[in-house]
């Protein structure tokens, strides 16, 4: 028989992102991080090839990547508004981790395997992240496909690619519940 945990069941079966734009400070603290950073650093990886990596985004990295959507958002002939609303994401982000997919070779472990953990651990981290007490919200943005902005702004090898950027801070509002999928409409049971 299992052994049930109604508290952690009960935290997945409510759980709702913070909008990015309601977070503020405090942030969480090293020590803080660390224990978010390992929950997610125990997302399923098959082959043991920890295809992701972490990179901690505090406040003047942040400005700077706002200042970065900035520049290469006009350069890309971007809408000035959808430019602001990428620098904003950043400029008011009060700690953000970037989630960066980090590919493997492997003849063992397809590369869409190495994907799918790397988008796991960004959902790990998200709950993880409430878990603890903190506002968090998962997003990208063009500047998480633009090549020079990632080669420019993260450093990031030819072959990785943002997986998400994790938004930590502390709630300003609690955010109305969304509409959730339909399970009948969405799920299919085989017997045979």
């Amino acid at each position: 028989m299992p052994t049930p945990n109604p508290a952690a069941l009960e935290f997945l079966l409510t759980r709702r992102s913070r909008p990015a734009k309601t977070l503020t400070t405090p942030a969480p603290d090293h020590d803080a991080l660390i224990q978010i950073l390992t929950a997610a650093a125990r997302t399923p990886d098959h082959g043991k090839l920890e295809p992701w990596r972490f990179i901690v985004l505090q406040p003047a990295a942040l400005n700077r990547l706002a200042e970065l959507a900035r520049n290469r958002g006009a350069v890309l002939g971007h809408d000035p508004d959808k430019i602001e609303k990428v620098a904003t994401m950043f400029a008011s982000a009060p700690l953000s981790v970037a989630v960066i997919a980090s590919p493997k070779p492997s003849e063992k472990i397809p590369e869409i395997e190495q994907t799918l953990s790397a988008g796991a651990v960004c959902l790990a981290l998200l709950n993880a992240a409430l878990a603890a007490g903190w506002g968090a919200n998962w997003l990208t943005s063009w500047a998480a496909f633009d090549r020079v902005f990632l080669t420019e702004g993260l450093s990031l090898a030819p072959q990785e690619y943002v997986a998400g950027f994790l938004h930590l801070g502390t709630e300003t509002s609690a955010p109305p519940d969304r509409p959730r999928p339909d399970l009948d409409a969405i799920t299919e049971w085989v017997g045979a």
